[in-house]
């Protein structure tokens, strides 16, 4: 089975709760389809199907590019780590010129490219890792990357860098443990409603974060 026959095989088109506007092919039931990737695709080192979720910190962005489009209007925008590609699609849907959305994981380059046909949108979805590249994007979008310390260690001083030749980095998360505390301003926040499954609440408080330079 391909990946996007996959991604349609365990998913059904819905809406995020913060983000109505927009249609992603989305899991039904959280354990079924991580027992189907464990069992169908593990020995491909397969991983977790962060894909077929809107996780807190995408809906978070995307409901602030959508409010406030002037954020990306006319831009180009990178979407790093992007899972189903819900913060590129509000990219797009916000009149930015190119958008790009980056994942490892050939899954959720093909869920990002499944749910932009499914919003008649244009997305240029990418699987290499562009961590430590600069391909000068106008504006770099970060939803819920900082969830794991060797992940953020490489993360971080990648958008820092980005952010001091003049790069608009916006970072949204729901307080995960390796969140930096300097240089950020808080945009907006929003109280993200979540599968239980997923987080340990129904709920999430997450912000979105302008990074700046430190130093």
């Amino acid at each position: 089975m391909d990946t996007a026959t996959f991604v349609r095989h365990q998913t059904r088109p819905g809406c995020p709760p913060l983000v109505p506007e927009l249609r992603l092919h989305l899991a039904t039931a959280v354990t079924p389809l991580w027992e189907a990737t464990e069992e169908s695709l593990a020995a491909t080192g397969t991983p977790p199907p962060y894909w077929a979720f809107a996780w807190a910190g995408g809906q978070a962005l995307a409901r602030l590019i959508i409010d406030q489009p002037n954020l990306v209007a006319g831009r180009s925008v990178v979407d790093v780590g992007s899972g189903s590609g819900l913060v590129a699609l509000a990219a797009a849907r916000s009149g930015a010129a190119r958008v790009e959305a980056a994942d490892i994981d050939p899954f959720a380059v093909a869920a990002i490219a499944l749910n932009a046909t499914l919003n008649g949108l244009s997305v240029a979805a990418r699987s290499d890792d562009l961590i430590g590249r600069d391909e000068g994007w106008a504006t770099v979008l970060v939803g819920d990357l900082c969830y794991e310390r060797s992940l953020a260690e490489r993360l971080v001083p990648w958008l820092r860098g980005l952010a001091a030749r003049g790069a608009d980095v916006l970072l949204s998360d729901p307080g995960r443990a390796y969140l930096p505390t300097e240089g950020m301003v808080e945009l907006a926040r929003y109280a993200v409603p979540v599968d239980l499954e997923l987080e340990d609440r129904l709920l999430r408080d997450t912000a979105v974060f302008r990074l700046g330079v430190v130093g």
